[in-house]
């Protein structure tokens, strides 16, 4: 066969692919795409959501959208994204396991210019979620400059066990009720109307994790400047988001009793207490500007949580004589019972979690 005519067949079929439909790009529309939270850009014009409550969006015109995404990671398995159409949440979408697929986006509004936004649902180690373009005809996308609050935690921030309303705790894989949009973070942003970033990993620990004393996994600080929020420290995160507010939420995991099985250590106070000094060190360093809060952990109660805040104000005082960056704020929930999956908060416990932050952060974020 003529080597010219498979060529102009080949040209022919990729052009229709993708449902017929011409596929915009993710990465090759300069400002058309809004991408948040740690994402990483491919050289064939995809973008890898990486981190919970990662995002992009776009505007489109019309009453059709497809896009194309993958679950990507080194074993199969599905992953979870949460659609936002025109300001409106409208579910959560699953990404099936193997090569890229398309999804339709129902058009659930009439209005002339759509805006869509896909949040992934879960997290760092769940792997990424590859968006590979949309077939909607895009349209120019304007990003207000908006105040930016970065929330670093474990599986609270997460949102891990949180939605149950489709696949009940204790079924399925251990991520299927995770859904980082509802996470006490991204709500309390919504409703202070702030950019927002989660660097937060289930079970990890500011000395040690839920169940390892930071011997076979990494700890927060170990992983904390890596883009993938792990030990792979050959891609390293840029910090261009350069918060004004800086939330941190760990001592939950470390302060645990771990499985039962596995032998646990007492709670070392001065480790907690030491790491935790060095790795807002390490904050200030990429974010120097910022202002840093401390928040304990509605998971934890009675002695531990006497523990744990007194082991956060031993931190804030280390820092009483630093006069180059802003004073460091301790806030305390109140005691929860949490209801989702695993004691952890479900939705409604993050909605609650996020309505006592509100005018604490909101102060935070005012003061010069």
């Amino acid at each position: 066969m003529n080597t010219n005519f498979i060529a102009l067949f080949s040209l022919i079929i990729g052009s229709v692919l993708f449902h017929g439909d011409k596929k915009t790009s993710a990465n090759n529309q300069g400002d058309n795409f809004i991408y948040q939270g740690r994402v990483e850009k491919t050289n064939n014009n995809s973008v890898i959501l990486i981190s919970s409550a990662s995002s992009v969006s776009f505007n489109f015109i019309g009453d059709k959208c497809d896009v194309k995404l993958q679950s990507i990671d080194t074993w199969e398995h599905h992953n979870y994204v949460s659609i936002e159409l025109d300001g409106e949440y409208i579910g959560r979408l699953k990404i099936e396991k193997g090569l890229a697929k398309t999804y339709p986006i129902a058009i659930t509004t009439n209005n002339k210019v759509h805006q869509l936004t896909i949040y992934k649902a879960t997290e760092a180690s769940n792997g990424g979620v590859l968006f590979d373009g949309t077939t909607a005809t895009v349209t120019e996308i304007n990003h207000q400059t908006k105040k930016k609050i970065e929330f670093i935690g474990n599986s609270i921030t997460c949102g891990m066990g949180n939605d149950t309303k489709e696949i009940p705790c204790g079924t399925g894989e251990w991520f299927d009720q995770h859904n980082a949009y509802w996470a006490y973070g991204p709500i309390l942003s919504r409703a202070l109307n702030t950019d927002f970033l989660l660097s937060s990993v289930s079970g990890i620990g500011m000395y040690r994790n839920w169940n390892d004393e930071h011997i076979e996994e990494a700890i927060m600080p170990d992983v904390y400047e890596n883009l993938y929020l792990n030990k792979d420290n050959s891609k390293p995160y840029d910090f261009n988001f350069q918060p004004d507010l800086v939330s941190i939420c760990l001592g939950t995991n470390d302060l645990s009793d771990g499985d039962g099985v596995k032998k646990r250590l007492p709670f070392n106070e001065e480790k907690y207490v030491a790491n935790y000094i060095n790795f807002i060190k390490t904050v200030y360093k990429h974010s120097p500007k910022t202002r840093i809060v401390l928040l304990n952990s509605p998971m934890v109660s009675g002695e531990k949580n006497t523990i744990l805040v007194k082991c956060l104000k031993r931190v804030i005082a280390a820092f009483k004589k630093d006069k180059k960056h802003k004073k460091i704020a301790l806030f305390e929930y109140a005691p929860m019972e949490p209801k989702g999956c695993g004691y952890h908060p479900d939705i409604e416990d993050h909605k609650l979690m996020a309505q006592q932050l509100e005018s604490f952060f909101k102060k935070l974020l005012n003061e010069k």
